[in-house]
């Protein structure tokens, strides 16, 4: 689903305040702002969206999750969901497209 303009509007203003409120002594150009506080916000904001997302689709069995040789987890389709998964995936762009 796509975003309006206002509700992007909405979350570049959550986003600067976000910034603003976590470096209460920032100030910066426009461009500054485009820049440097939006992607610092946004990376912030889609990290948390990534590791939510990621957790559900280990706990749904879409992906499988494994610990690699420096510790860190290593996450990778669930070859046995190959079919399960292009299925949905399909349905989600015909959705979309209308």
């Amino acid at each position: 689903m796509k975003k309006n303009q206002k509700d992007q509007q909405r979350d570049i203003s959550h986003y600067i305040l976000a910034y603003l409120s976590d470096n209460p002594d920032a100030g910066d150009t426009f461009d500054g702002i485009a820049e440097w506080w939006l992607l610092s916000q946004q990376i912030k904001f889609e990290t948390r969206n990534v590791s939510e997302a990621v957790a559900r689709l280990v706990s749904e069995g879409l992906i499988e999750e494994r610990e690699g040789s420096d510790s860190r987890k290593i996450y990778r389709i669930n070859k046995t969901r190959v079919r399960d998964i292009r299925t949905m995936l399909h349905q989600i762009r015909r959705s979309n497209d209308k």
